[in-house]
């Protein structure tokens, strides 16, 4: 049972409170915790569940802002991590964002949303569609009328017949003048790559995304040409269970409009589509640079949107970079960027110039880590394919879409 939840900026400071229980827990927490983060580093916010001498903490940070939520008692811990998730993800969907100012400019709104995702400390109704029939989203014409009718509140006066349904994320009468389905494969790849060239880790996480338009309550069937290569699943609550532990197949009476259907993992591949070759060498005060781009294993889609990045060394006072393809620009927190795009046929790409380092600095003593970003539309890298999809209990015949997209994640190279 959680007992109190905290919204802190990145700078500790509490932008919202809110109690839970009977039972008052004191914001001197938030002290107790921020001198934590000040005398670990920031090492400490990749934990998500602290011991305090009076309370257990859970904490998730989103876009510099960290949900802090407090219990005295033993509980579950991947309960509270989830919920704390959830009111990341519902706060985001509704202000279109989330940052500090988003959320002291719309407190109220948050506010009313905490009162009904949870109750007495359990979780309740966390849901965004039933969430949305009971509380407005934020917009111009609600803040004009809260102006003029001096009216805070966006709470609904009627309580949605969805919460009371056996399907609480869909409500039961919903009617589109044209049935569609869309199912989008969505893909980050995370790797490193040693500078000796060798790839140490390479992975793939993963969203199925579907955005419905369906009217009644039709029963929706997605099956995989080869699920098998998958780990680590997580599925939406409207999933049965039963069908994928039998027969790895997805069965599920959809929510109305765009949700994430599940998420995985697909682990150990060994190719990645394209290749950064770095050199560097360092003496006399100076250190040369050049690193070359190139397809290594092609997807047979375009691969767009490369990018090569890294952090220049504090040692470093200036910098002539220049390459054949794309612009190389040095951001105002000495960080290299190197936009490439699409790889063009006739030529690899190239970057190369010299780095000046501060004078009495012979030589660089540690070389940087290369961040590389590319896109592939159309294809999913981790191999995973759908191999159809089933719909029942619909009026009329749908339109159905499929789309997959790859796109680099932690994508590290060494040199």
């Amino acid at each position: 049972m959680l007992q109190c939840i905290f919204l802190l900026s990145d700078s500790g400071e509490v932008l919202l409170e809110k109690q839970l229980t009977g039972h008052r827990v004191d914001r001197s927490i938030c002290e107790w915790f921020w001198d934590q983060i000040l005398t670990q580093g920031d090492s400490l916010k990749l934990v998500p569940v602290i011991a305090s001498p009076t309370h257990y903490l859970f904490q998730v940070v989103r876009e510099g802002i960290t949900f802090l939520a407090c219990s005295q008692v033993e509980m579950p811990p991947l309960m509270a991590i989830e919920f704390l998730c959830r009111v990341a993800d519902v706060l985001s969907n509704y202000l279109d964002g989330l940052n500090e100012d988003l959320i002291k400019d719309n407190f109220i709104i948050v506010y009313e949303l905490l009162d009904e995702m949870i109750d007495n400390g359990f979780p309740l109704t966390t849901e965004p569609n039933i969430l949305r029939e009971m509380i407005a989203p934020p917009n111009i014409v609600s803040k004009v009328l809260s102006v003029v009718t001096g009216s805070t509140s966006n709470m609904s006066h009627t309580l949605p017949g969805a919460a009371s349904s056996c399907v609480p994320w869909r409500k039961s009468d919903l009617k589109h003048a044209s049935n569609e389905v869309y199912v989008d494969l969505v893909e980050e790849m995370d790797a490193i790559i040693n500078r000796d060239g060798n790839l140490v880790k390479c992975e793939i996480y993963g969203e199925v995304q579907v955005n419905c338009h369906l009217s009644g309550l039709p029963d929706l069937t997605l099956t995989f040409a080869n699920p098998s290569v998958l780990n680590d699943v997580r599925f939406h609550p409207c999933v049965r269970l039963r069908p994928w532990e039998s027969n790895q197949i997805l069965s599920f009476v959809p929510p109305d409009g765009q949700f994430k259907l599940m998420s995985y993992r697909v682990k150990k591949l060994k190719n990645t589509p394209i290749y950064v070759k770095p050199q560097l060498t360092s003496d006399s005060g100076t250190c040369r640079i050049s690193v070359l781009v190139g397809i290594r294993n092609d997807p047979g889609k375009p691969i767009d949107s490369i990018t090569v990045q890294f952090q220049l060394p504090p040692c470093v006072s200036s910098s002539d970079l220049s390459s054949n393809c794309g612009a190389v620009n040095i951001l105002a927190n000495k960080t290299c960027l190197w936009t490439i795009g699409r790889i063009p046929k006739d030529k690899a790409p190239s970057m190369s110039g010299t780095l000046v380092l501060e004078t009495g600095v012979e030589r660089l003593r540690m070389f940087p880590t290369f961040q590389v970003g590319f896109r592939v539309m159309g294809v999913a890298l981790s191999g995973l394919k759908i191999d159809k999809l089933d719909l029942s209990n619909l009026p009329s015949r749908p339109y159905k879409g499929f789309r997959a997209l790859t796109r680099a994640g932690e994508f590290q190279v060494r040199s």
